[in-house]
């Protein structure tokens, strides 16, 4: 029995086994393999995520770094303490005026 597709370009191309075993391969690497093209995807995006978040970490260290050697002064301490924990002198009396719509409730401020 003669195959009459024998001679045919896209005959001998489909029946080829290198080609079917790249063709598999290929599906294999991209859709189904533990590191598939799309694992990677996701991981870059990861990464990304990360690498932004590790940026402002840092950025927000230095900030405290230099809040930090600003209170190696002893009035930078004072004022901080005065704006953070509303500490006073003895000798002092301290109002705090809250606003419609603040933020600060008085559970806060306990």
């Amino acid at each position: 029995m003669n195959n009459p597709y024998k001679d045919k370009k896209w005959f001998k191309l489909l029946s080829n086994k290198y080609i079917w075993v790249s063709l598999s391969f290929i599906v294999w690497m991209t859709f189904l393999d533990n590191y598939s093209y799309f694992d990677h995807r996701i991981l870059d995006e990861d990464i990304q995520q990360l690498e932004e978040n590790k940026k402002y970490y840092q950025e927000e260290i230095k900030k405290d770094k230099q809040n930090i050697q600003q209170l190696h002064n002893s009035e930078q301490i004072e004022k901080y303490a005065r704006e953070k924990y509303y500490m006073k002198k003895d000798s002092e009396d301290i109002y705090i005026i809250e606003f419609e719509g603040d933020s600060i409730t008085k559970n806060d401020t306990n």
